[in-house]
């Protein structure tokens, strides 16, 4: 089979590269272009470990195949912090210990983010809604919601 030569744009660069059509998302972000931020946990879609938003949709990039990234947006882990400073919800994480082994956190956040740019002033019930796709077997998740129901009023606070 013939690989297939995708024009993209990940965390505000245009980007090229060649996949075969069976790969993956997820495998074109990890290893052929070094983002290993995004990680895999489960490879069919259960666990969110691997969320990244493509054209400011979240998904599961281990259910997406590479070649659908053409002419998208995808955003990942790597494009959350603004060079050396860290995005508010990442450093939420930090201050309330939101996070242990890292597998789920980068997925966590991704999807976090992409609720918080949806709905600035989400309510407890709608973050659990929207976070329920990831899991995480480390922290439980009442750090997480908290860290991200913390973040959504210092944002507001902040405008």
């Amino acid at each position: 089979m013939s690989q297939i030569h995708v024009k993209t744009t990940i965390n505000g660069d245009p980007v090229d590269f060649l996949c075969e059509p069976e790969e993956t998302l997820l495998d074109v972000l990890r290893d052929k272009l070094n983002l290993t931020g995004t990680k895999e946990g489960c490879g069919s879609g259960d666990c969110g470990a691997c969320s990244v938003t493509v054209d400011d949709r979240l998904v599961c990039s281990c259910l997406m195949l590479g070649a659908e990234a053409e002419g998208c947006v995808v955003s990942t882990i790597e494009g959350m912090a603004n060079g050396d400073e860290l995005h508010p919800l990442q450093t939420s994480f930090i201050k309330h210990a939101a996070l242990q082994c890292g597998v789920c956190t980068p997925g966590i956040l991704v999807a976090a983010k992409s609720l918080l740019e949806k709905k600035p002033d989400p309510t407890e019930e709608e973050v659990r809604y929207w976070l329920a796709g990831n899991l995480c077997r480390c922290t439980g998740y009442d750090k997480i919601i908290r860290a991200v129901m913390q973040t959504a009023k210092d944002l507001r606070e902040a405008s």
